[in-house]
């Protein structure tokens, strides 16, 4: 990569909102650094539509809530090439009634989501602050803003980011680094093709899910719009469910 050129961390880019979020920055002119777990097919593929652009892509396979992974993946590259943008989408659910949820399904959805964020932000804060320059976006949900029953877990993880960013946001603007979150409704992925159209749809004032290009335009312009002034906020990409 050449000096001048600017570089997109996109955390769990393989498939869905990241997928859709680190091609339209590609095409917004980013170089991506695209993680993700194990689906090395998806990451390929996403890889391959990324190149079409013209843009670089690096595939980053390790588990965000492993420490020392992810320490192992990102730190060194940081340090030599501080990236311009991060957007931390890593997220799993394990959906289950509190009462009847088992510790696993806790620890491993605030694992990933949560504890994953600690653990990339620690690897590449320091070259981010060092530029003195940067973008962060933290992709939450409308779960973490409002709670949603049968969702203990992935809500406290969702609520638990807004607070991390938010606080993030009055450490370092100082330094020229902008930090939002962005918060998706019903969005048609892997992860809702099973919810019940007919009963979630009289909900949403635009009577319509959202598509993982809805959340990555919202992202993208968070990352790419040179007059920014927004900070330290949370959008909500919900078609009105959270009016």
């Amino acid at each position: 990569m050449k000096n001048n050129e600017k570089i997109a961390l996109v955390v769990g880019g393989s498939r869905g909102i990241g997928k859709a979020i680190a091609i339209r920055l590609a095409k917004s002119g980013f170089n991506i650094w695209l993680t993700y777990r194990s689906n090395h097919d998806a990451a390929d593929k996403t890889k391959e539509e990324i190149e079409k652009t013209g843009r670089f892509c690096k595939t980053l396979s390790f588990d965000v809530s492993d420490y020392k992974e992810t320490e192992a993946a990102l730190e060194k590259k940081a340090d030599e090439y501080p990236p311009d943008v991060v957007v931390y989408n890593a997220g799993i659910t394990r959906d289950n009634l509190m009462m009847w949820m088992t510790k696993e399904e806790w620890d491993s959805v605030l694992s990933v989501n949560l504890d994953g964020f600690y653990n990339v932000m620690h690897a590449i804060l320091f070259p981010m602050l060092r530029e003195k320059q940067g973008r962060i976006i933290v992709v939450s949900s409308t779960s973490g803003q409002i709670g949603q029953a049968g969702q203990v877990n992935y809500s406290a993880s969702k609520a638990g980011l807004i607070g991390a960013a938010k606080a993030l946001a009055r450490e370092v603007g100082k330094r020229n680094i902008i930090v939002n979150v962005v918060a998706p409704g019903v969005i048609e992925t892997d992860m809702t093709k099973d919810l019940s159209k007919e009963n979630i749809l009289p909900l949403i004032p635009l009577n319509r899910f959202g598509s993982s290009a809805d959340v990555a335009s919202v992202v993208n312009f968070l990352c790419s719009e040179e007059n920014m002034y927004i900070h330290g906020q949370v959008i909500g990409i919900n078609g009105g469910l959270t009016i």
